[in-house]
């Protein structure tokens, strides 16, 4: 996925908290849903944001999906914001 919808994904608050919730490991959908007082089907959109900007991987197994975070796209995007201050001459 490209830079826009990398941001895109992080600039909803809802959407950083999963990402937060996320930083301890990986979370069915359900486990990530307690924490909100949304419906499974707003949560579960959230979820697809997240995953189509490659920010959260998703694991299936049994009846349930986990997720859990992609760190390597918050790296690159870290390194294009470094990039940003270059030198300023």
């Amino acid at each position: 996925m490209g830079m826009n919808e990398t941001l895109k994904a992080i600039s909803d608050p809802a959407r950083r908290e999963i990402l937060q919730l996320l930083k301890s490991g990986k979370k069915s959908a359900g486990e990530i849903a307690d924490h909100f007082n949304l419906t499974g089907a707003t949560v579960s959109y959230h979820l697809t944001k997240l995953k189509n900007a490659d920010l959260i991987t998703e694991q299936k197994y049994k009846n349930f999906i986990y997720y859990e975070l992609n760190a390597s796209v918050f790296e690159e995007v870290l390194t294009w914001i470094y990039n940003l201050g270059g030198n300023q001459k």
